[in-house]
């Protein structure tokens, strides 16, 4: 199975989002997510879980797109989101770029902007490569 075939087939999280993959490479991935009611905390603003899950969606893809054809698995190890800037409607702008790619763990940073093309939110992101399970 590839790795759209994976995402299809799971959904999951970023699917119950509405995460919409723009772009999927194992160098770039990118992504947008309009801003709904159901996103924001009680202030008003995205929750920054929401931004958190879309990093780690984003650079697992990424990561996917490499080794799943290879029989392994790709899953969150670590992530750390620096929230900038508050948004709070519109459309969230996600990219995701690869900075290392070894054989058990990738890194990514990604970023994420506003309409205004402002950066609201940097992950650095780490990827761990496992076989899938059986």
């Amino acid at each position: 199975m590839d790795a759209d075939a994976m995402l299809a087939d799971r959904g999951g999280f970023p699917a119950l989002l509405g995460l919409e993959l723009l772009e999927r490479t194992d160098e770039l991935v990118t992504a947008r997510l309009p801003v709904r009611d159901d996103l924001l905390q009680p202030f008003g603003l995205v929750h920054g879980g929401v931004l958190a899950t879309i990093a780690e969606t984003l650079a697992s893809v990424g990561t996917m797109v490499a080794v799943v054809p290879q029989g392994d698995g790709a899953m969150g190890l670590a992530n750390q989101t620096s929230f900038l800037r508050p948004i709070s409607s519109g459309t969230i702008h996600a990219r995701a770029i690869r900075r290392h790619r070894g054989r058990t763990t990738w890194i990514w940073d990604v970023e994420m902007s506003d309409d205004e093309g402002r950066i609201c939110a940097l992950t650095r992101m780490t990827i761990a490569v496992r076989p899938q399970p059986q």
